[in-house]
């Protein structure tokens, strides 16, 4: 069981919420004011901390010990009771003894593309980037998306003047090729993997296991390449095989998305977050990601006109959490 966290309050700091964005790699931090100000981000690697009350317990004192009795945390994992296990991460925990540790009346946890779900609405223009499409019909469902070191999924319903978030685990449905290529490197995927999820290709992961399946399929020995490198390699043009896996993760992800969009009826638009794709700059637009996306047969028509939009805000699902105290009885 977690040791309850104490620690004495710095004068002059008035009640405050904590929220948080807890992803396999990172966990973002912040304190939400009474007027709905976000202050004191952090950042703290998951890696260096034993469990999730350790690492709060880190950022409360770097943020100066303020006063919080509630907190909303974000995290990359289904959210099905009070226990929590990570799936791409080793913490393990229930969130009613974390919020005992912590000393709060109320601790929420959402799903972290629920929570960017929820930022959408909220997000400015000039915070998203266009790829394709018309405007788009805001009345209708939207989809949202993003690799980072899973593949988030979620969605926005209209109900009357309010959008509700959808819970889900889209990035866990099963991969489709649409090629002889994409055939191939799947059935190598099926020698590691019993399931090949969208996850296991789309994704920093799925970097990772396109780059060696197109190194094993080439008779090449693949290179020990960070999901990060993979992409540095394949923008910089000077690695045939990254190159390959870079282009064949945006088609798949527009395949996917394309499947997220029919599947939804979000025809008001896909929003594209994560880690990976908002770096790729100008070289996602010219991929086949959006060529992919339209490719759905008899309704290749309708999907020509749902816009697609890359989210650069800094931390849209800070944004998105803070809302779950107003949403969450």
């Amino acid at each position: 069981m977690n040791k309850r966290v104490t620690m004495e309050p710095l004068a002059g700091f008035g009640p405050q919420r904590l929220i948080a964005d807890i992803g396999g790699t990172n966990a973002r931090f912040a304190l939400l004011s009474v007027d709905g100000t976000i202050t004191q981000h952090a950042t703290l690697a998951c890696a260096d901390y034993p469990d999730i009350v350790s690492a709060v317990g880190a950022y409360l004192l770097q943020a100066g010990r303020p006063v919080i009795d509630e907190g909303a945390f974000a995290i990359a994992n289904p959210i099905t009771g009070d226990r929590v296990q990570m799936t791409n991460h080793h913490w393990a925990f229930s969130i009613e003894e974390s919020r005992r540790a912590l000393g709060l009346k109320r601790l929420i946890f959402k799903n972290d593309f629920t929570a960017l779900a929820m930022s959408i609405p909220a997000l400015p223009s000039e915070e998203l980037k266009q790829v394709g499409g018309t405007l788009g019909d805001k009345g209708n469902a939207l989809a949202v998306i993003g690799p980072g070191t899973g593949l988030g999924v979620s969605g926005l319903v209209r109900s009357g003047h309010h959008w509700i978030p959808l819970e889900g685990e889209g990035g866990h449905v099963t991969v489709s090729p649409a090629n002889g290529r994409e055939c191939a490197i799947l059935q190598r995927c099926w020698t590691w993997y019993d399931h090949v999820s969208a996850e296991r290709l789309v994704s920093g992961m799925g970097l990772q296991n396109l780059y060696r399946a197109i190194c094993s399929l080439e008779g090449f020995a693949a290179e020990a390449l960070s999901p990060a490198e993979i992409s540095e390699r394949a923008l910089a043009a000077n690695d045939p095989y990254c190159e390959e896996a870079l282009a064949i993760f945006c088609a798949l992800l527009g395949s996917v998305s394309g499947n997220l969009v029919l599947t939804l009826g979000a025809f008001g638009g896909v929003y594209i977050g994560g880690g990976i794709v908002p770096k790729l700059g100008d070289y996602f637009a010219a991929s086949a990601f959006r060529k992919r996306f339209e490719a759905k047969g008899r309704f290749r028509a309708h999907l020509s006109e749902v816009p697609a939009f890359v989210i650069h805000a800094e931390k849209p699902a800070l944004l998105g959490i803070a809302q779950a105290f107003e949403l969450t009885a």
